[in-house]
């Protein structure tokens, strides 16, 4: 009987638990509206590090270690002196085994939807220099290419899926961090199809 009754207990306080987590990971803390612009780029900082934005947009260098970020080209995208493309043996693959491969700089990736290249998020013209909040917001928001209505889907493996969840707010911080480093020139390939 005691067991029964330790058994019901805990399942109790797991429901109880498991309810407490779920209600408070619908409602993520935000950035009030009238926060300091430093205060904004600061929070979209943070956001954009613990997205892992720098894992795709950021072009690598190999080290004894392995592949290490190129801070001075930071979120600069695919290069656009990197060569990567879908040869004969890419195709194989990704038709027959239904897999993705990575360039060496893990910039671009070639699978089931052709190849896609990383895109440069600085805000040199050759990236979002030109953009508006609006329209970074509709790009992740709906997975529109530059914001724009009518424009290509955002291809894989771009998790605009995921990150189109965030708040107004954080997707804002977001923008007003990137615009606010060193901008790149780099213009990234347009996608190709396989």
């Amino acid at each position: 009987m005691k067991t029964r009754s330790f058994l019901a207990l805990s399942l109790f306080a797991a429901i109880f638990w498991l309810s407490n987590c779920q209600q408070n990971a619908e409602t993520p803390p935000t950035v009030e509206a009238n926060v300091s612009k430093e205060a904004r780029v600061k929070r979209g900082e943070y956001l954009v590090s613990f997205a892992m934005c720098d894992d795709c947009h950021t072009p690598k260098i190999m080290t004894p270690e392995g592949p290490k970020f190129d801070m001075s080209r930071r979120f600069s995208g695919h290069r656009s002196d990197e060569p990567f493309d879908s040869d004969a043996d890419k195709k194989k693959l990704v038709t027959e085994q239904h897999i993705a491969i990575f360039s060496p700089g893990l910039t671009a990736a070639v699978g089931p939807w052709g190849v896609s290249y990383a895109a440069n998020l600085t805000p040199d013209d050759t990236g979002i220099g030109n953009w508006t909040e609006a329209q970074f917001m509709k790009a992740i928001r709906e997975g529109k290419s530059k914001g724009m209505d009518g424009g290509r889907p955002l291809l894989p493996p771009m998790p605009w899926e995921v990150v189109r969840n965030m708040t107004d707010e954080d997707l804002k911080a977001v923008f007003a961090y990137l615009k606010s480093v060193k901008p790149v020139k780099n213009v990234v390939p347009n996608p190709k199809p396989l």
